[in-house]
């Protein structure tokens, strides 16, 4: 008997291996990145138009309240029964779970940003789309790639289910686990998961440092200050000077 952790195992790591670990990954990051394509796709769109007309900010609202509240294994109980075991009942479920944060990150994105900055660029002339695409949105930039970073997270975390319906991912440790009472093949599934998530995050996280332009995080100045680029503010009028200056001039 081999008494070796499951997550330790050089055959759970074997891609030889039908079921292995990194099947088993590669399955659960095409879930989620599906997922994430869809539902950026669908979301961001919407988000901008409600963002930048003001119009429709009741769906954003909604949509981030209904996101938080709906079960997604019941959702995804109820698409297998309706269309039947397969890849599209678990990605629609993973979608409707996707939409949420990405569609009130990118409203309250634009809506954030300063009102001064959209009315200079309106006053130069720039056009709404203009507007929207070279002002409001790389202002908003950080925003919306914080809600992104949570709708990737939120996914990962809740593509397990997929194994309860028969799909593949990482989750099959989880189930499999559960079935055969092996709970070093659970352990093993439940730390991988999370190490994906964590980084998937970091991994997002660099992506955002060097999309975001360094003047909207404040990096920029930050980076200017300590290597003395700045330039110094002018230096106080000289009080007594001025006061002599004025009673010479009264005298």
């Amino acid at each position: 008997m081999n008494d070796e952790p499951y997550l330790l195992d050089p055959t759970h790591w074997d891609w030889a291996v039908t079921g292995s670990i990194p099947h088993l990954l590669l399955a659960h990051l095409g879930y989620t990145a599906s997922a994430v394509l869809v539902g950026f796709v669908i979301a961001f769109p919407i988000g901008l138009y409600i963002g930048h007309t003001g119009k429709g900010s009741f769906i954003a609202i909604n949509a981030g309240n209904a996101g938080r509240s709906l079960p997604t294994l019941g959702l995804l109980s109820l698409l297998v029964v309706l269309m039947s075991i397969g890849f599209l009942p678990i990605l629609i479920a993973l979608v409707v779970l996707v939409i949420p944060p990405i569609l009130t990150s990118t409203y309250a994105g634009l809506r954030s940003v300063d009102r001064n900055a959209v009315d200079a660029a309106k006053g130069m002339g720039m056009s709404p789309a203009q507007v929207l695409f070279r002002v409001e949105l790389p202002m908003a930039l950080p925003v919306v790639f914080g809600g992104v970073r949570a709708a990737v997270l939120q996914v990962v975390a809740t593509a397990t289910v997929a194994a309860y319906v028969a799909g593949s991912g990482l989750g099959r440790l989880l189930v499999d686990g559960l079935a055969l009472n092996d709970y070093g093949r659970m352990v093993a599934g439940a730390v991988v998961v999370a190490v994906l998530a964590i980084v998937l995050d970091l991994v997002l996280g660099l992506v955002q440092r060097y999309v975001v332009s360094p003047g909207i995080t404040g990096r920029g100045l930050a980076r200017a200050r300590r290597t003395g680029s700045v330039a110094e503010s002018p230096a106080e009028p000289d009080t007594e000077l001025i006061g002599a200056g004025t009673s010479k001039g009264t005298s």
